[in-house]
């Protein structure tokens, strides 16, 4: 009877084991296929090796992108290098990225950045937001951008028991922001185990230095975050829900739920069009290809543009698609008078003139 009982119990473990692996693979989009959408006009972004995890254009049309993410979970092509903020300037004709210089003091070798966000002060200085991961730990750097000295001034360091997976950033302040945890659990495998139950305790955090609070939860996974031209929403990707939330902001920088895009792959990045609020996405097409990021079967990369999210039928576009032959992996795509920036998690980044 004990033999019956124990042989039970190990073909329900197994059974519930290969339910959540079917699931997780369906969260993954395994073997998700689509067809190739390509652009007449873009050419892969000398300098950039080893990521452009989140691009961030200024109204001026100066792009800030993060370089160098590691992440616990997938391979990296430089483990030892440390990560580098870029600059482009999207005015010239041809347009290099170049590495800004970061300011003495700050430890850069241990600088792994991943989202970013920027902030214009009423006098005109330019604050960026970049969350980092020293140690597989996870911050918040602030810096001051010196244009004339191509250079970031370190301001300060933010830590908080909050913000303990982060994974993107909008800034709403020149020191508070919106900020998403992708996981409850910042070791390794307690998020992938955290990945493979299916566990929707991913969140959304306020933070100022005056007030730091949980303003959105219940995601599987929230990644890219960012806001509205008018300041009045906030939208969120859940990457393995497959969907956008938008939320209403309010004056007391609590949100509510408003409504859910579903769309029917791995949203990562969220950029927004300052002019006609298009929610431009850098997506998956297969997050499995991602995790094993395997040079004979590479990732592949797609981007939507949704226009006229609020309404009720936003028209949802793809407007580039690879399957990993050019670009490997996007995580973002930001616009900026007819010209695109594409980034990627850990490949190059591709620039397009539409």
């Amino acid at each position: 009877m004990g033999k019956l009982l124990a042989v039970a119990l190990v073909g329900i473990a197994a059974a519930l084991v290969a339910e959540r692996l079917m699931a997780f693979r369906n969260k993954l989009n395994a073997s998700r296929e689509i067809a190739p959408v390509t652009l007449p006009n873009c050419r892969l972004i000398k300098g950039i090796e080893a990521g452009s995890e989140d691009i961030e254009i200024l109204p001026n049309g100066l792009a800030f992108i993060s370089s160098g993410l590691k992440y616990p979970v997938l391979k990296t092509p430089e483990p030892d290098k440390p990560g580098a903020i870029f600059l482009m300037d999207l005015n010239e004709d041809h347009p290099k990225a170049v590495e800004l210089r970061i300011s003495r003091g700050f430890d850069l070798a241990s600088f792994v950045p991943h989202g970013i966000s920027t902030y214009v002060d009423r006098d005109d200085t330019v604050y960026l937001f970049v969350v980092n991961h020293p140690h597989q730990k996870s911050t918040v750097e602030l810096f001051k951008f010196v244009e004339e000295d191509s250079a970031l001034v370190h301001v300060k360091t933010i830590r908080h028991d909050l913000l303990t997976s982060v994974n993107d950033i909008v800034a709403v302040g020149p020191d508070s922001f919106y900020a998403t945890n992708d996981h409850y659990f910042s070791d390794s495998i307690l998020m992938f185990l955290e990945m493979l139950l299916g566990l929707t305790w991913s969140n959304v955090v306020y933070y100022s230095p005056k007030e730091v609070k949980e303003v959105a939860a219940g995601f599987y996974s929230a990644n890219g975050i960012n806001i509205s031209p008018d300041r009045k929403y906030i939208y969120v990707a859940d990457v393995f829900d497959h969907n956008i939330h938008v939320m209403e902001k309010h004056a007391n920088w609590s949100l509510t739920h408003v409504k859910t895009l579903q769309l029917d792959t791995m949203v990562d990045n969220l950029s927004i069009d300052p002019h006609t609020g298009d929610v431009w996405l850098g997506c998956h097409p297969d997050g499995m290809k991602l995790l094993y990021n395997d040079p004979e079967n590479p990732p592949g990369s797609e981007v939507l543009r949704v226009q006229n999210i609020l309404s009720e039928e936003p028209v949802v576009t793809r407007v580039y698609s690879d399957d990993g032959s050019v670009l490997q992996g996007t995580s973002v795509a930001s616009i900026y008078e007819g010209k695109l920036l594409i980034g990627t998690v850990f490949h190059r980044a591709l620039y397009c003139e539409l």
